[in-house]
């Protein structure tokens, strides 16, 4: 059984402001149809005789990763939380535990949520050979042909040849200077560390068992005691929190005797900055990448990435990357991309919301766009999914006003339950046990109105939630 093992982590913090914590890379559409991380789920349903995936995801995530699923079409699959970040190593041990309650000779397919392959016949048949030298015993990577000396990328020396249009691996190497990678791309031996792997799910915890047990013991314990939420895995924090943060090559594959690369050309990126995208993107006469409303004048080589209504202009730049959203605008140069993290630990270390929420904020049951913010008032216009209901609640320190504006919302407030349709409204004074359903077949939409000292959304008391947050 060939199962993939799709890693959905990820800050959130190269691609700001467009990712951000609470809605990262993988979960967005960037290039291509879909998201990174549905294309990701395509890839893997052209393989032959190809299993339901395994996808291990922040506990923040889980209802992105299960939303992007449902939309994919893809059924059976499992979703392993993680209460927090312990790196690839340990993410792929509870894949395979995973993996081997299915099938204890299930092959892993680990592929990250958030890469870009263009030429998915070449990966294919590249996956094809891995599974021949994951028969054999092999752990296998995948090296990626390098067509420039990049320097973003980690890489891998190949040995000799076994078989299989694999090779021996002799090293993995940390990301060059400029002059390194030059000349590793003129040694040809070199390859890219793209972070995909392919093999046994019980060799890969043998080799773990070898060179890292006291992290596999640690991830044994914490699988052992997860519990089953809705359609999650999830890991206690507390359990989880005693795993070590390893990397899957520092644990195992710079150590194992067994490591194998299949170079594979296939138009691959990480899109791990904004100037990967704009090397993949499409380009026009003058080397500009345009999403959204964007108008170049003058501008070279640049990449114009603009939101819904917004028109962006530019005028005499060249090598520029400018990239706005409804809250948030960033202009950098394009080789200055590596560095948008920097902006982000500023934002954080300034107490700012802006790296970890959009203004639109995402949730199981719908949306929240927050258009305007003042003192003591809030305005949001809310979309509630048809069948989809919000905690029944209360707040301490605001009253809110809803204004139906399409759909028919269920308003429960206090000891009352009722109907509103189109053009009608209604008060929750502060205080007040209030629930908002949508018991029709269409989107609802609503305008709130909040009033209060205090407008946070932390001022939330639960009594009861469908989705587990009470």
């Amino acid at each position: 059984m060939l199962i993939p093992l799709i890693l959905s982590g990820g800050s959130g913090t190269r691609l700001w402001p467009v990712s951000r914590k609470n809605l990262p890379k993988q979960f967005l559409v960037l290039a291509g149809k879909g998201t990174l991380f549905q294309q990701t789920i395509a890839r893997t349903r052209t393989l032959p005789g190809v299993a339901a995936p395994i996808v291990v995801a922040s506990e923040n995530h889980r209802f992105l990763a299960a939303e992007q699923l449902l939309e994919a079409g893809v059924a059976g699959a499992s979703i392993v939380l993680e209460p927090l970040a312990r790196n690839t190593a340990p993410a792929i041990a509870l894949g395979a535990l995973q993996a081997i309650q299915r099938d204890s000779e299930a092959l892993l397919l680990v592929l990250p949520a958030d890469h870009v392959i263009g030429n998915t016949a070449a990966f294919v048949e590249a996956v094809k050979q891995a599974i021949l030298l994951a028969g054999q015993d092999w752990l296998v990577t995948f090296g990626v042909r390098p067509d420039r000396p990049e320097t973003g990328f980690g890489y891998i020396r190949r040995a000799e040849a076994i078989g299989h249009d694999g090779f021996r691996v002799e090293q993995f190497v940390e990301k060059p200077d400029l002059a390194t990678a030059e000349s590793y791309l003129a040694d040809g031996g070199y390859d890219w560390n793209s972070g995909m792997f392919l093999f046994k799910a019980s060799r890969y915890l043998e080799e773990l068992a070898i060179h890292a047990p006291a992290m596999l013991d640690a991830v044994k314990t914490a699988h052992a005691k997860a519990s089953i939420d809705l359609d999650f895995v999830r890991i206690a924090a507390h359990d989880f929190e005693k795993v070590p943060d390893r990397s899957i090559d520092y644990a195992v594959m710079e150590k194992t005797r067994r490591a194998a690369v299949v170079p594979v050309s296939c138009d691959w990126s990480d899109i791990g900055s904004w100037s990967a995208l704009w090397l993949t993107g499409d380009k026009d006469a003058q080397g500009n990448v345009h999403e959204g409303d964007t108008l170049g004048v003058d501008t070279r080589n640049s990449l114009l990435r603009s939101h819904d209504r917004h028109l962006l202009t530019t005028l005499g730049v060249d090598d520029l990357i400018v990239v706005t959203t409804p809250d948030a605008t960033l202009v950098a140069h394009r080789d200055a991309a590596q560095d948008v993290k920097k902006i982000v630990d500023e934002l954080k270390a300034s107490g700012r919301s802006e790296h970890s929420l959009h203004r639109v904020v995402h949730r199981p049951w719908g949306s929240y766009d927050s258009i305007e913010i003042g003192e003591r008032f809030q305005v949001k216009r809310i979309q509630v999914k048809p069948g989809a209901s919000l905690s029944l609640q209360k707040h301490h320190h605001r009253a809110e006003h809803w204004i139906v504006v399409s759909g028919t919302a269920e308003v429960t407030c206090d000891d009352k339950i009722f109907l509103l349709g189109e053009n009608q409204s209604t008060y929750i004074p502060l205080g007040s046990k209030h629930r908002l359903r949508n018991p029709g077949m269409v989107p609802l939409e609503l305008i709130e109105v909040q009033s209060g000292s205090y407008l946070g959304e932390d001022d939330i008391v639960r009594f009861d939630d469908v989705y587990g947050r009470a």
